[in-house]
């Protein structure tokens, strides 16, 4: 297979494209909780919801507009003006209060109707988000790469979410400490715009082939059970990706919990910077090495080094220990990911990458978070540790969640071996990079 490294062009915009949606993905994922808890209500009942309807709403926006820009053969425009949208949707948030719920409509319950406008406004965002980020950009990445360097930029991709982590961390979060809301909103919704405009201009993408038959075909090509009989190479890499991401969710939202109040470890920012940053040299550095072996060969190494990072974090209790234990954990997963997601896009059909985005959200998004969480759930409860806040008793997640999640991701070995027995197709030559419309 002849390899063409990606040109400095592919790169620019992988970056910034890759690095601002991680920003505003960051904010919503993150802080929209936060802003919601500290505003308006501390209703478990209304953060759950705000949580599972923008899960909903990513994904059949990334299904409808994956394979809206694949039949249009237009990435850039979905980008460029999703990203633009987006941004003002997200600076939109700091404009909602309970007291502007109160003023707009003084007959209702204003704490209602400002989570009602919260829940819409978010999953508008989502909506906008998920055509810009998960389709478009995915989709243009896809077409954009070839076999030969997808690791490497699948191996920076992964990095992304937790270098906008730590950026919106460090930088921006005194702001949300000190009530700041809506300067906070308007300065990641304003880059998230700004970078839309420059990509207005500045994108530039390959001329590709475009799937035959009506829109709603193509919509709904990839969940036919035909489609999964002739690519069967693509949906078991989907599968192997849905255990790797149910594994995470297993231990993931109660990791600074875990932190603070099980470790009793104040500095869970010097742990977080320390695990993120190391973390993210080593999948960079990484992703060279599996494209020389071969994503699909490479998933169950930098797994079995993801497993091996989770039991490190059963008996780790010193900063330093866990630390160590993080930087192997987060070491595995991301590289986890890239050898995954360059898998499937290695595996994805021409005319069909942004369709296949919207799998993409079902089998690493949406499915990982119906069950994950309550997996990690059920071995908290089980466990039964508390602590006392403030005179009241707490649950306090437990060490247990990490070999349980090692458990689940034991499972990755099933789709992982079915990938190397089902039959691959020809492998396809690599284009150039430099085609434009």
């Amino acid at each position: 297979m002849r390899e063409r490294p990606a040109d400095r062009r592919l790169w620019t915009w992988v970056v910034l494209l890759g690095f601002t949606g991680q920003l505003a993905w960051t904010v919503e994922n993150m802080y929209l909780n936060v802003f919601v808890y500290d505003t308006i209500t501390d209703s478990p009942t209304a953060l759950a919801t705000l949580v599972a309807a923008s899960a909903v709403a990513a994904t059949i926006a990334t299904l409808l507009a994956g394979a809206a820009s694949d039949r249009t053969g237009r990435r850039r425009e979905f980008i460029a003006a999703g990203y633009v949208l987006w941004g003002a949707c997200t600076a939109g948030f700091g404009l909602v209060s309970v007291d502007t719920a109160a003023s707009a409509l003084p007959m209702l319950d204003a704490v209602v109707v400002a989570v009602i406008a919260i829940v819409v406004l978010d999953c508008v965002m989502s909506v906008l988000g998920s055509t810009a980020n998960d389709a478009a950009f995915n989709a243009w990445v896809t077409d954009s790469t070839h076999p030969g360097n997808r690791g490497k930029v699948d191996g920076v991709l992964a990095t992304m979410p937790l270098l906008a982590m730590l950026l919106v961390f460090g930088a921006l979060d005194p702001m949300t400490k000190g009530g700041h809301w809506a300067l906070f909103f308007s300065i990641i919704g304003g880059v998230t715009a700004l970078v839309g405009v420059v990509a207005w201009f500045g994108l530039r993408e390959p001329r590709r082939p475009r799937p035959s038959g009506t829109y709603l075909s193509s919509v709904l090509h990839g969940l036919r059970p035909s489609t999964v009989r002739n690519q069967p190479r693509l949906y078991v890499a989907l599968a192997a990706w849905a255990i790797l991401g149910t594994s995470t969710q297993v231990f993931l939202p109660y990791l600074i919990i875990y932190v603070q109040r099980y470790l009793d470890i104040d500095g869970y920012a010097v742990v977080l910077a320390a695990v993120l940053l190391g973390a993210a040299v080593i999948s960079i550095v990484g992703g060279r090495v599996l494209d020389r072996v071969g994503p699909s060969r490479a998933i169950l190494p930098v797994a079995a080094v993801y497993a091996v990072g989770l039991l490190l974090m059963f008996p780790a209790r010193s900063m330093l220990g866990v630390i160590g234990a993080g930087v192997v954990l987060m070491s595995g997963f991301m590289l986890g990911v890239a050898a995954i997601s360059a898998t499937v896009r290695n595996l994805t059909p021409p005319d069909r990458a942004g369709q296949v985005q919207g799998l993409r959200m079902i089998f690493a998004v949406l499915i990982p978070m119906v069950i994950g969480p309550f997996v990690g759930a059920a071995v908290i409860a089980g466990a039964d540790e508390t602590f006392v806040d403030l005179g009241v008793v707490k649950q306090v997640p437990t060490p247990w969640i990490f070999p349980a999640a090692a458990v689940v991701v034991a499972f990755i070995v099933v789709p992982v071996v079915l990938l190397r027995k089902v039959d691959a197709p020809p492998t396809p030559e690599p284009k150039s990079l430099e085609t434009t419309t």
